[in-house]
């Protein structure tokens, strides 16, 4: 059962009130009505909005079972049992609107681009054109990679053109961005280009490094920090490997590293994808937030 349709407090900016169809969120927002006021037509003045006035029972209904289900799963100990929100109907009958229609995780959304997951730091990345999620991936955190493979130009094995990693600061209690991926941009240079922890040499090693670029970025509505290098290796073209470190929207806001590796060369995916994704990240179940001034991050 889903509640009819009608104007909901917007669950990515309850400031705001977003039109639910009767099946899905639509792109339709207002400002809350005060008590009494007039009151908008809903969207398109379609027949399901008069529908709603004629089955107002109908609505108290729903919202009485809505509330129940949402109850029981609250004593189920659901986290998501308060994702639900509570909401003013058109008439100004206050009712218990259905949970937000949640994406698939790792999925697209409905009508919008691709976008990969990350559940345990609450964010979403975009999937551009040539980008996959991951397969048969032995490196942990990994997030998205280019689509197929290589023969790694050093000892051998399966590699790849580039990677997006996305992993949860714990293991210290540093929390200044800047200084996070300072730290952490030569072992992402070392993870991605040295020696592996299974003991190859995929690109002969690291034979010098050059910083290229660093500075404040605006990620997912946090103020962040990114460096970048690029990575010379004695096979193979070598690549870059940006550090991008910003807090968390959820939990206990821990610090989220972001690394990415991209190989250099005509075969290595563009530079400006870098910055195309770090734009592109958002709070899971918005898709509006995110970059803003500071979000540019130089060439």
């Amino acid at each position: 059962m889903t509640p009819p349709a009608g104007w909901y407090p917007d669950p990515s900016a309850p400031h705001m009130e977003r039109w639910w169809d009767g099946t899905a969120w639509t792109g339709h927002l207002r400002a809350p009505v005060a008590p009494g006021g007039p009151v908008p037509p809903p969207p398109g003045g379609t027949g399901r909005a008069k529908a709603v006035a004629l089955c107002a029972a109908g609505a108290v209904l729903v919202a009485a079972i809505v509330t129940g289900a949402v109850l029981l799963r609250e004593d189920d100990g659901d986290a998501r049992a308060n994702a639900g929100p509570t909401a003013t109907a058109a008439s100004g009958t206050p009712r218990t609107a259905a949970p937000s229609p949640a994406p698939t995780p790792s999925g697209p959304s409905a009508g919008g681009p691709a976008v990969v997951e990350d559940q345990l730091n609450g964010i979403t990345f975009p999937l551009l054109d040539g980008w996959v999620r991951p397969h048969y991936i032995a490196q942990d955190d990994v997030v998205m990679t280019t689509d197929g493979t290589y023969d790694c130009p050093g000892d051998g094995g399966v590699c790849r053109h580039g990677l997006v990693i996305s992993r949860t600061v714990t293991d210290t209690d540093e929390t200044s961005p800047e200084v996070l991926a300072r730290r952490d941009i030569a072992d992402a240079a070392d993870d991605a280009y040295e020696r592996t922890a299974f003991g190859t040499d995929p690109y002969g090693g690291i034979e010098s490094h050059q910083a290229v670029a660093s500075g404040p970025v605006a990620v997912a509505g946090r103020a962040g920090y990114f460096v970048r290098w690029r990575v010379t290796t004695a096979k193979g073209p070598g690549g870059y490997v940006q550090s991008l470190v910003f807090p968390s929207s959820v939990g206990t806001e821990s610090p989220v590293l972001v690394r990415y590796v991209f190989d250099a060369g005509e075969d290595g995916p563009p530079l400006s994808e870098m910055d195309r994704i770090t734009k592109g990240i958002r709070p899971a179940g918005d898709a509006a937030g995110g970059g803003g001034v500071g979000s540019s991050i130089g060439p």
